[in-house]
């Protein structure tokens, strides 16, 4: 039944009704309806969910499963048809220390929630990769309709969560809910492999983070990766070399 997969997502996921009718455009009486399969859901809502769950309509609608995300020291990939992330805790450890860097510079900011954080990260990622051919965090990104969406983010928060290194904490941005996060340490900047790194997250900070989620979701729609990927589906690094001027960070003058 879809309602109930619907509903069974969106716990997973820790979203209200409300704020699922909202990204709708319908009142949170009728998404329960939905969710009760007292209503029949739309194909462009279907899409939308879809996008935000981290799915493509196809499997959303054919009920399977979002991307699993697994945290071990192997290589992705791909079993039964369905995507799964296999994590190297080099890159774990990594992600960690980036984020609590950017919390500390940036987090405290009103407009810095987690929709805006995704595309800091995303940034950070795929703007290193342009400019030097080399990852620096090496995240799994998903197309959704807000953007960029790291998957492997909600399992290394909960084991920040778990080690006390970082809180989560709700919000208000104006009249929108969001979720934000509250570094419980210092990073570890040694996790860094040299200062070309850190000053390429301070460029990125400094040009993103007074941006606010809408801001961010619309720069992010326009980068080539996000663009050519379809929705659900991991984005390319490699599509970083085919970007339009509205989002290249590469001086290819100078090349």
């Amino acid at each position: 039944m879809v309602g109930k997969r619907i509903e069974k997502l969106r716990k997973a996921k820790g979203l209200s009704q409300e704020h699922l009718a909202k990204t709708l455009g319908i009142s949170r009486p009728t998404f329960a309806l939905i969710e009760q399969g007292k209503r029949d859901l739309s194909i462009s809502q279907a899409k939308e969910l879809a996008g935000l769950f981290g799915m493509t309509l196809g499997d959303f609608l054919a009920g399977k499963k979002p991307l699993k995300v697994v945290l071990k020291k192997e290589r992705e990939v791909k079993k039964n048809k369905e995507i799964r992330i296999n994590v190297p805790q080099r890159n774990i450890e990594k992600f960690k220390e980036v984020l609590l860097y950017i919390l500390q510079k940036a987090g405290a900011k009103p407009n810095i929630g987690e929709t805006a954080l995704y595309k800091l990260l995303y940034f950070i990622d795929f703007d290193f990769y342009e400019k030097y051919e080399e990852q620096l965090i090496g995240a799994t990104y998903i197309k959704n309709k807000y953007g960029p969406t790291p998957v492997e983010f909600e399992k290394i928060i909960k084991d920040m969560e778990k080690k006390k290194e970082i809180e989560r904490i709700k919000s208000k941005y104006f009249t929108r809910e969001q979720k934000k996060y509250i570094p419980l340490r210092k990073s570890d900047l040694s996790k860094l492999k040299d200062a070309r790194e850190l000053d390429h997250i301070n460029d990125v900070l400094n040009r993103l983070s007074d941006k606010n989620a809408k801001e961010l979701t619309e720069y992010s729609h326009q980068d080539v990766p996000w663009v050519t990927a379809k929705v659900g589906e991991p984005l390319e690094y490699e599509a970083v070399f085919y970007r339009t001027p509205k989002t290249s960070v590469r001086n290819y003058d100078k090349l």
